[in-house]
């Protein structure tokens, strides 16, 4: 049955197959070495530098092998901020970045920086010119992803490039999820991405620093990779990953083409198989292969473990999946619903009568979810029957909340509240977006003595 979560981790490509096996008899040895084997192995090694740099659009001797994407994240982002310390230490990164830059940015509060989160509009997207008025002259660098991990949204690179280099601070750009489909537009700094993303194999990244963009190395010095990768090289998987990078390059925009097409139709016919669904992300500006979308009333986990005994491999970035019971950072910062999250990133090689068999499952799949969580029937009409309300929800989760709301809307008059009482984190971002869909007014929130208070006004 179909993989749909090429998002986390692309299947092996075929051709990143045969290198590794190639390579693992040529590329054993020391790549620093001057005898033959050694030689042999930099030959290999200076080959896949020289394919990445292609893909990427830069210099071979502005490309770095890291051991992974958040390596390169990491260390790109340690690297410029140190060596901009004399300019100052501000940092402006997006609402919605990866975990990996958001971590760093963490870090570098708690040692005494200054942090700037961009906020995203309800696509997913940060504008231009907003990102921009958060630079000032002691920022020292600035992190954009080129197109967003949960929803597939793309930035707008280019013109925030624009603005930093106006700006003079540099722009590291996260393109583990784009790189696959193109190059990076744009007078981009420094650029991090993951093997894994595009059908490479696990344990290698990639990290680009433009020539003149001021870098310093952090942690002991090596001699490996100019001091930026301390450690051996595994050559046998920078080899595979450099081979498939090209190989999904050269069928990228067949299909892209393809892909975006199997994408438009899960768009579209899933809110017409599903009532209450919210699907996320701009429907235009995204990657071609990626599709996220929220349903009411059901458990994210059991939806994911249902649709896995179907043979469906999704993914989630709802709170019900979440060992912190929070929900996902870019649902939140977006402004949607994030309960019965569920992300669908299509592989390489997907078929229409994937899709098709995909989109026959899941109305089964969540139907039964609901109605194993008592949540309302859609074609209910509220019955109006009392004055405003008050629902306990305390100690119980997403999307528990929300599904009592619901049940008891229509229990009172049109312009009566209903309080919801809730500690569950998700129910700040569910209930209002349960509003929007419902077409019902969130007034908003207060502290309660246990929990927080949530304040709904029925207007239909």
């Amino acid at each position: 049955m179909p993989y749909f979560d090429a998002a986390s981790s692309a299947p092996l490509h075929p051709v990143a197959r045969q290198a590794l096996q190639a390579s693992l008899d040529e590329g054993w040895a020391d790549p620093a070495r001057l005898y033959r084997e050694g030689r042999r192995a930099r030959l290999l090694l200076d080959a896949a530098r020289e394919a990445a740099a292609e893909a990427v659009g830069c210099r071979p001797d502005e490309i770095v092998f890291t051991p992974s994407g958040t390596h390169a994240l990491h260390s790109g982002i340690s690297g410029a901020l140190a060596a901009r310390r004399r300019v100052g230490r501000h940092l402006v990164v997006s609402s919605v970045e990866h975990s990996a830059v958001l971590h760093s940015a963490a870090s570098w509060e708690s040692s005494g920086g200054s942090v700037t989160e961009v906020g995203v509009d309800r696509l997913g997207s940060v504008s231009a010119d907003e990102f921009a008025a958060a630079l000032g002259p002691v920022t020292a660098l600035a992190c954009l992803q080129s197109a967003n991990h949960e929803v597939g949204t793309e930035q707008p690179v280019a013109a925030v490039a624009a603005a930093c280099r106006e700006a003079g601070v540099p722009l590291l750009v996260d393109a583990a999820q784009s790189l696959p489909w193109g190059p990076v537009e744009g007078d981009w700094s420094l650029l991090a991405a993951s093997a894994h993303k595009w059908g490479g194999p696990a344990g290698v990244g990639l990290l680009a620093v433009r020539k003149g963009v001021r870098f310093a190395p952090q942690g002991p010095a090596d001699e490996r990779e100019s001091g930026r990768a301390p450690g051996f090289e595994n050559i046998p998987a920078i080899v595979a990953a450099a081979a498939s990078l090209r190989a999904v390059r050269a069928e990228a925009a067949e299909q892209a083409v393809r892909l975006r097409a199997l994408v438009d139709q899960i768009r579209t016919r899933v809110p017409e198989l599903v009532p209450d669904v919210e699907v996320v992300g701009d429907p235009v500006r995204r990657l071609p292969h990626l599709v996220t979308f929220s349903c009411l009333y059901v458990d994210g986990e059991t939806v994911l473990h249902e649709l896995d005994r179907e043979g469906y491999s999704v993914s989630s970035g709802s709170s019900c999946t979440s060992s912190t019971l929070t929900p996902s950072h870019v649902l939140r910062a977006m402004g949607v619903l994030s309960e019965g999250n569920v992300r669908v990133s299509l592989p390489l090689g997907t078929t229409a009568s994937d899709v098709d068999a995909f989109l026959e499952v899941l109305p089964r799949v969540v139907s039964s979810v609901r109605e194993r969580l008592g949540a309302p029937e859609p074609s209910v009409e509220p019955s109006g029957k009392g004055s405003s309300l008050v629902v306990d929800a305390l100690g119980r989760r997403c999307p528990i909340p929300v599904i009592e709301l619901a049940k008891v809307i229509g229990d009172v008059p049109v312009g009566a509240t209903v309080t919801v009482l809730s500690d569950d984190e998700a129910a700040r971002l569910d209930i209002p977006a349960w509003c929007g869909m419902r077409g019902q007014e969130y007034v908003g929130e207060q502290a309660a003595e246990r929990g927080v208070a949530y304040v709904v006004r029925r207007l239909v």
